[in-house]
Parts: structure tokens; sequence; C-alpha cells
């Protein structure tokens, strides 16, 4: 192989792996900065703020990031608190967040899958209860 193809090939490589560490990095940095609005909002006693940081903090998906595992159980506690309140609707809004949050985040397999079933438990069991009212 003569030395310009091996350049080029050098300076290929070079340029996608700058490149995929720049996609990571601002992924990386697009979810922690969601997560932490989600954070702000929940302090602040805004639910909406809350569902909408956290759930676009898990669309940032990274695989085994732990930001992902703490902001699907964020969302699973609001849930929680929530449904313990008797808000019904808060929590079916927290439940299918997470949920669809996992299915959003399709790619070769999906991600997430205990949560997604433990929402669908959630769901099917307040589906009855929201409609009562």
């Amino acid at each position: 192989m003569n030395e310009q193809i091996k350049s080029i090939i050098a300076n290929g490589t070079i340029i996608i792996l700058f490149s995929l560490l720049f996609f990571l990095s601002g992924t990386w940095w697009r979810m922690s900065s969601q997560f932490n609005q989600g954070e702000a909002a929940l302090g602040r006693g805004d639910f909406p703020g809350a569902i909408a940081g956290y759930e676009s903090s898990l669309h940032m998906y990274i695989p085994f990031h732990p930001t992902i595992e703490k902001a699907a159980v964020k969302l699973w506690q609001i849930g929680e608190t929530n449904e313990r309140l008797g808000d019904i609707n808060r929590a079916l809004i927290a439940y299918r967040a997470l949920r669809s949050s996992f299915y959003a985040d399709h790619w070769l397999v999906t991600p997430g899958m205990r949560w997604i079933e433990k929402c669908d438990k959630k769901i099917t069991t307040l589906l009855p209860l929201h409609h009562e009212r």
C-alpha cells in the first residue's frame, strides 16, 4: 500500500473518531443538562417541567450511563407519589413518559424493557380508575 493511501486511511480514521467523540460529548452534555432541569423543576414543584426534563434526558440515551437509570427512577417516583396522592392523571403521565422514552430510544434493541414492563402493569391497573372519574 502506498503512502498516500495510508495517509488517507489514517486521516479518515482520525476524523471519524473525533466526530464520534464530539457527538458523544454533546449527547452527554444535553443529557446532564436536561436531567438537571428536571431536578430544578421538581424542586420548584413544577410537574410538567420535571416530567419534560427527565423525559428529555432519557431521549439522550447513552447505553449504561448512570443518568439514564436516575431519570427513570425519578419518573417512576413521580408516578408513585401522584398515585399515592390520588392524582391518577399525573401518575399516568409520569408512567407513560417513562415508557415512551425507552420506546423512543429503540435502535438495535429496545432499552429499558424492565421499566417498560413495570409501566405497562401500572398503566393497566390505573386506567380503569382514571376512566371512573
